[in-house]
């Protein structure tokens, strides 16, 4: 199984739409994975255009994106369990990875999904994977816009694409 992922496209504050190429990129995935701050709910209706997509809400979505996709979420998915959440929720003494960790403690997840500070992350911690595959509009301190894919076969690979 083939997964798109991306967070942080923050439509139409720091872009007017998602990036052609990002089409390009996830031709053909089975399922999208996008890990909050939209911004506007359109988005989906862009990506659903490729694949099935599911969200969860960020810091900058609106109350009713937060009431219609929650704030956390896990997937099973082609034997594993998949922890879908923003990650700006829990301490703020924690940096972003941890937080996107903590929010699925005691519950048993292979994989965390997670965007929030826009920066590509891919590291194993005690066993899960946590990933963040950047934003493909907003690349803030970054160099270039990213998103990534996520391949799940004998293992869970993930790979992280600069635009």
């Amino acid at each position: 199984m083939r997964i798109g992922v991306l967070s942080d496209t923050h439509i139409p504050a720091r872009a007017k739409h998602l990036p052609p190429l990002l089409f390009d990129i996830f031709d053909g995935v089975d399922l999208i994975l996008h890990a909050g701050d939209l911004v506007e709910e359109s988005v989906l209706d862009d990506l659903a255009a490729i694949a099935p997509v599911e969200a969860v809400a960020g810091n900058m979505d609106s109350f009713e994106v937060h009431e219609r996709l929650g704030e956390k979420k896990i997937l099973q998915l082609a034997g594993y369990n998949i922890g879908l959440i923003h990650g700006n929720i829990g301490s703020n003494r924690s940096k972003t990875p941890q937080r996107s960790l903590e929010a699925f403690a005691g519950e048993a997840v292979d994989c965390v999904v997670f965007g929030h500070s826009h920066q590509p992350y891919n590291e194993r911690v005690n066993g899960v994977l946590l990933f963040n595959p950047g934003s493909p509009t907003d690349r803030r301190r970054e160099p270039r816009h990213s998103c990534g894919i996520i391949t799940l076969g004998k293992t869970i690979e993930v790979e992280i694409i600069y635009l």
